[in-house]
């Protein structure tokens, strides 16, 4: 029995001369208190007589036994465990000590210590539902441990996330199922839910490495980069072996000098190195997702400036593939359509944009695109011509007088009437051409976007040949001829060359 020495708390005079006996009788009273309390669901109370009764008597095993479930519904699941391994030392059996260092072990996560516990309490009560019950839930948490790490393997961070959530249903004390559910919600993408569950750990316990480096993993995946290296550095001086905190790090350091060299070698317009350099970036790490897009974008913006366009492209589209929202993306892509007159897909991104930030600049660039594609829906009178855009009077009479002699049906009048179909085609939109880019007032209609017909009329209904014999003066003094002959072909006048 218990003496006074064994006892851990400053006893009251009158107490040094209790017998074993009596010291019993006032342990079993606080004892019955503290079922009291616990019955009341006074679990804090009920803790304190628990203790009372052990310091009276701690070679008892029960009270540690009861002590270790009210600490149990305190979520205290590891002083738990010390009070019920106490109490089946004591006594080995103790079966409901058994059965709480079992659930204690379950719900820390140690499914096999855990299943030795119910086993042990089937050997002492074969019929125990309650542990024939536990043992499958042991098993239960062992599988999906199994299935975890195959997930984890796989990078099948879904999977992982599912096969926790399950084993948390019975080792709701886990760090590591925690941690290891939280690393691979960041994995996913799903940052405020892993930053949530770590915090929630380093609340319980601020020395928890890997806590830490979730914490750290969240910020490295969104970009923030100098935020992430502390906390991989403070999770390694908590646990110096940590070596995805480690890698994580390296990694962080060297995105970020990377990215950097990259963005100075662009401010410098030195384009060919930026580009390498964000090459180079981008093999560091695939699983940053956000810091990838933008070093996607960024190379997207080099390729422009080399005149890659198609390349731009299809860096800007993997930047929008690895996340959605990135604006900058949208907008270098659209760009780059433009540059390429592909306005279909420069619309559909504009609109992207505008949906999402209502700007009046974005509103200008999407209506600008839409301009562009209603402009490229009709016949491009300058592609016709052959001219550019900004082509002079002098340089469209040019490009007229050549193209029309080019085309002109009786310069083809040997050829298949295929051909010769095809040709007084060509010739018609030559003259359809010259007739609008020739006159300032149509000219400038045409360049804003704006329809020709209520100006000019059924642009078909016209007469090509009247405009090339105005344009020629009839055959006088430039060494051509002209006479009507109804047979002479589909532009009824014969051509002669001087």
């Amino acid at each position: 029995m218990a003496t006074v020495d064994d006892c851990d708390v400053t006893m009251d005079p009158e107490m040094e001369i209790l017998s074993d006996e009596e010291l019993e009788r006032e342990a079993e009273s606080f004892k019955e208190q503290g079922n009291a309390y616990y019955i009341k669901k006074d679990y804090s109370e009920a803790f304190n007589y628990y203790t009372k009764a052990i310091d009276m008597c701690p070679k008892n095993a029960s009270y540690y036994g009861n002590r270790a479930a009210t600490l149990m519904m305190l979520s205290r699941h590891r002083e738990a465990l010390e009070d019920s391994q106490q109490a089946v030392r004591l006594d080995d059996t103790f079966m409901k000590g058994h059965l709480r260092e079992g659930k204690c072990h379950l719900s820390l996560g140690n499914a096999m210590a855990a299943r030795r516990c119910f086993h042990r309490v089937l050997e002492l009560e074969p019929d125990n539902s309650q542990a024939q019950q536990e043992v499958k839930n042991a098993d239960s948490v062992l599988e999906y441990e199994k299935m975890a790490e195959i997930g984890f393997e796989k990078h099948d961070f879904r999977m992982v996330v599912f096969c926790m959530d399950r084993a948390l249903e019975s080792a709701s004390a886990c760090h590591r199922f925690k941690v290891l559910k939280a690393e691979c919600l960041a994995m996913l993408g799903r940052y405020p839910e892993a930053q949530s569950v770590a915090s929630d750990i380093l609340r319980m316990d601020a020395t928890n490495g890997d806590a830490l480096y979730v914490r750290g993993l969240c910020l490295y995946y969104e970009d923030c980069i100098d935020k992430a290296v502390q906390f991989f550095v403070q999770a390694l001086r908590m646990a110096p072996d940590h070596e995805k905190a480690r890698l994580a790090c390296r990694n962080a350091k060297a995105l970020k000098a990377k990215k950097e060299d990259g963005n100075k070698a662009f401010k410098d317009g030195n384009y060919d190195a930026a580009y390498e350099l964000y090459s180079e970036a981008l093999t560091i790490d695939p699983n940053n997702i956000k810091t990838n897009a933008k070093l996607f974008c960024n190379r997207g913006t080099v390729g422009s400036k080399l005149k890659k366009i198609d390349q731009a492209i299809e860096d800007c589209t993997k930047a929008v593939k690895l996340d959605e929202t990135y604006i900058k993306a949208y907008l270098r892509r659209a760009q780059c359509y433009m540059d390429k007159e592909e306005y279909d897909e420069a619309v559909r991104d504009y609109e992207k944009v505008y949906q999402t930030e209502k700007t009046k600049e974005h509103k200008h660039l999407l209506k600008n695109a839409q301009l562009e594609l209603k402009k490229s829906k009709r016949k491009d009178y300058y592609k016709v011509l052959g001219v550019d855009k900004d082509a002079t009077e002098d340089e469209i009479k040019k490009a007229y007088r050549k193209r029309a002699l080019m085309h002109h049906p009786d310069r083809h009048s040997s050829a298949s009437a295929e051909i010769q179909k095809e040709e007084e085609k060509k010739f018609k939109e030559v003259g359809e051409a010259f007739t609008v880019l020739s006159d300032p007032k149509k000219k400038s209609r045409y360049d804003s976007g704006h329809d020709l017909e209520d100006d000019t009329g059924n642009m078909g209904d016209f007469d090509a040949n009247n405009i090339f014999k105005a344009f020629f003066g009839g055959g006088g003094g430039q060494g051509y001829s002209f006479e009507a002959n109804q047979s002479s072909g589909p532009g009824n006048f014969f051509f002669q060359f001087g």
